[in-house]
């Protein structure tokens, strides 16, 4: 997975910790900076961050759910995919890539450097 994602910045939104932590693990094995948002409140912040090259969110939050921080990520031209149990996705939330959980790393690595793919973004300095 070593450089798949070499100098992205990807934010994970994940309400469970070491669901969060996992995920993040590994999008740094594959070369990313990861930002970590537990609750809306920092992922809203989070996804305005200028340098951000795409995300990875779950769908489900404990109190909510990430539609308003797919609607950023869309205005922003930001690619996303939604790592979630959800099977059908609605709103801008569905125009990210789907990742069914439980997924293997490599399969959440690969979608996500796919969608950057299919998008070219500037790389982090």
């Amino acid at each position: 997975m070593s450089g798949q994602l070499d100098g992205r910045l990807v934010l994970v939104v994940e309400d469970e910790p070491l669901v969060a932590l996992h995920v993040g693990e590994f999008l740094e094995a594959a070369g990313a900076r990861v930002l970590i948002a537990h609750a809306l409140p920092s992922a809203r912040v989070h996804a305005q961050n200028p340098d951000l090259s795409a995300a990875v969110l779950d769908h489900g939050l404990k109190e909510d759910d990430t539609s308003e921080i797919c609607t950023i990520l869309k205005e922003r031209d930001i690619p996303f995919v939604v790592y979630s149990g959800y099977s059908k996705l609605d709103g801008d939330c569905a125009d990210g890539e789907l990742v069914h959980k439980p997924a293997s790393p490599h399969v959440l690595v690969a979608t996500l450097a796919g969608v950057l793919g299919e998008q070219q973004r500037p790389l982090l300095n």
